[in-house]
């Protein structure tokens, strides 16, 4: 089961990379920072330009393009170009994790993960 929403891109939107909330109701912004509050994956093959509608996975399994080494069940965050990258927050410090690992991927791999955001503190 996955919750997919559509909204308008204020930033140029890969397919399969992380998204936050934009300023405007009804908008989504490439993630691009740990800390950005992310609420989902792009599912829009061919990505999506400014202005244009994007669809978002909020909820359940999909893909995601991988920037760095993640194990299976750990958490993921965002990257400068928003591939999934380990959440790994320092001590006393948030970082906003896109959801969970369904496999282990390195850097340049589509994997299959869970989006369930959360903020896990270091």
């Amino acid at each position: 089961m996955q919750l997919i929403k559509s909204f308008t891109a204020t930033t140029a939107i890969p397919h399969r990379r992380q998204v936050k909330f934009a300023t405007n109701d009804g908008e989504v912004a490439l993630a691009t920072a740990a800390t950005d509050l992310v609420v989902g994956v792009s599912d829009c093959p061919g990505g999506a330009a400014i202005g244009e509608r994007v669809d978002i996975v909020m909820l359940g399994e999909t893909e995601l393009d991988m920037g760095g080494t993640v194990a299976a069940g750990a958490f993921f965050t965002a990257d400068a170009s928003g591939k999934g990258v380990a959440c790994a927050p320092t001590a006393g410090n948030n970082a906003r994790a896109g959801g969970i690992m369904m496999v282990g991927a390195v850097s340049g791999d589509i994997a299959r993960v869970l989006i369930t955001a959360t903020r896990p503190q270091g």
